[in-house]
């Protein structure tokens, strides 16, 4: 195995896996924003790899490079099929989800609440990297329910790394496993930037990026004083065009050549192109452009565009049209 391939770094700045968001229309959609901002697949669980067909599920857009495939799952033997099955379609990187503290995910025994059996998920990082020619990385939180201290963070990022796991994604919240859904675990326990900034401190020879509640350039220049990267989340969903600002973040190449971010009706047009030949595959207007819905938030007339891509996308044999269409709308601002 090539040690200097697999260690090779994770994204100083990446969008985060979100379920029912990250597809690949919306992946599409966010590199026309930033070529180098590494992108992440929704979670795809271990057994729908081996058990059903893999195409629909791993499939992407070459355009999508640099893009990572989340897996979840808690079998070292099942996790290595999926990831040796998955690595055959081009990812930059396998994450292993450690961080979804929802009840369907903890009814599989994956997610968050793995953080209790840290020789576990030791385990299946080292079947993993085993199947694969490319970074494992391991996405988790700060603690789960009253297991929050500092010791059982460092105690279970030890016991992973020494399975070879070099970058790990820290969400810099606990998360708790009864009482509160998803949602609520994104927003009530509270951040804890502090901590991750210490992880760093401690562990200098391992790759940690920073998730959790960061909504613009300016906190990511701060918190990158401290950790090696940022993942954002929602944010990058209710405003896509942030990612334009982040390329110059990125650490990339293009970001320190004459790259001049899209114009936003031209993202429109270059999605419209996109939509003619995923119609053609039978997909519909709508499951592309719920995506969009954000990109131009804080812009006359986003209100407007927003509604007529809303209505005009849903209605039935929508076509690209629609897309260029919805430009008119911005004609009529003073």
């Amino acid at each position: 195995m090539d040690d200097n391939h697999r260690k090779q770094p994770v994204g100083r700045i990446s969008v985060a896996p979100m379920m029912d968001w990250t597809d690949q229309h919306c992946r599409y959609f966010f590199r026309l924003l930033s070529p180098d901002v590494r992108l992440y697949t929704e979670m795809v669980v271990d057994q729908a790899i081996l058990h059903g067909d893999p195409d629909p599920l791993l499939t992407f857009n070459p355009s999508e490079h640099p893009v990572a495939l989340q897996l979840g799952g808690s079998e070292p033997d099942t996790l290595a099929a999926a990831t040796r099955i998955a690595a055959g379609f081009g990812y930059d990187e396998i994450n292993l989800n450690i961080g979804c503290p929802s009840n369907r995910v903890q009814t599989g025994r994956f997610g968050a609440c793995l953080m209790a059996e840290p020789r576990r998920v030791a385990d299946c990082v080292a079947a993993m990297r085993a199947s694969a020619q490319v970074p494992v990385t391991v996405k988790t939180r700060i603690g789960i329910d009253d297991r929050d201290d500092y010791e059982f963070l460092t105690a279970f990022v030890e016991t992973v790394a020494a399975a070879g796991c070099n970058n790990f994604i820290i969400h810099a919240r606990k998360a708790i496993l009864s009482g509160l859904s998803p949602k609520q675990n994104r927003t009530i326990p509270p951040l804890k930037y502090a901590t991750v900034y210490r992880l760093k401190h401690d562990f200098p020879d391992l790759t940690i990026v920073l998730n959790g509640g960061i909504g613009s350039a300016d906190d990511v220049r701060l918190h990158l004083e401290h950790v090696d990267g940022i993942m954002i989340g929602r944010k990058a969903y209710s405003n896509p065009y942030l990612l334009t600002e982040l390329q110059a973040l990125s650490g990339m190449p293009t970001s320190r050549n004459d790259w001049n971010p899209p114009q936003r009706h031209d993202i429109v047009r270059s999605m419209a192109e996109y939509a003619k030949g995923q119609l053609a595959c039978g997909v519909r207007l709508h499951h592309i452009t719920r995506h969009m819905l954000g990109l131009f938030s804080g812009q006359p007339a986003a209100r407007r565009w927003r509604r007529y891509i809303c209505e005009k996308g849903r209605q039935s044999g929508a076509g690209a049209e629609v897309l260029l269409n919805s430009l008119s709308v911005f004609d009529l601002v003073a």
